[in-house]
């Protein structure tokens, strides 16, 4: 039984298991909001459903004090060099989540305007689904994201090829009352 199979803790963690730990439980986002998916990005950051807790306590406007970028809206033309100028301006190790379908995929508008894909501009490494996605969708995909980080999977395969990891997450929908009063957590 040699050390790898030993599950690692403190005493037996390596230097490269704590930094993706580091990276994992303290990204900070650069604000991109760009249409009405911006204020469901704004409400995850609210009392209610506190991105604090994952260690996101703020949206950066400086991209020099960012390294995770929440695209947030469609992306038009005219703001995709904007866009670009931003992420250019981030510090390595740097992520991206395209929020909404907008973002993702050009959504109802396909006309000359907008980007058809932010990642046509930026790398994208999780995709959070909905028109708008809600909180609870975007909390989802930034623990997607968390979870890539700490297994360092993402890093690899933008050194293998070059790009985002593109991980598709569900949308998740705000928990109902059910009759009987308890509660149920609907799935798209």
């Amino acid at each position: 039984m040699g050390l790898e199979d030993l599950r690692h803790n403190f005493f037996t963690g390596t230097l490269e298991g704590v930094v993706k730990w580091a990276r994992a439980s303290s990204s900070w986002g650069a604000n991109f909001g760009l249409a009405c998916c911006a204020m469901e990005m704004m409400a995850s950051g609210a009392a209610n459903f506190d991105l604090a807790r994952f260690g996101m306590e703020v949206f950066r406007a400086s991209p020099r004090q960012a390294d995770l970028m929440i695209v947030a809206g469609r992306l038009s033309q005219k703001m995709a060099p904007v866009l670009r100028q931003v992420y250019d301006q981030m510090m390595e190790p740097k992520w991206v989540i395209s929020m909404g379908v907008c973002a993702s995929t050009g959504g109802m508008f396909n006309n000359y305007a907008l980007v058809q894909g932010v990642d046509q501009v930026v790398p994208v490494d999780v995709y959070a689904p909905g028109c708008p996605p809600g909180p609870e969708t975007l909390i989802h995909s930034i623990l997607t994201l968390h979870e890539q980080i700490r297994r360092g999977e993402i890093t690899q395969r933008r050194a293998r090829a070059g790009a985002g990891a593109g991980v598709h997450v569900e949308e998740i929908r705000p928990v109902h009352l059910t009759s009987s009063g308890g509660s149920q957590v609907v799935r798209g």
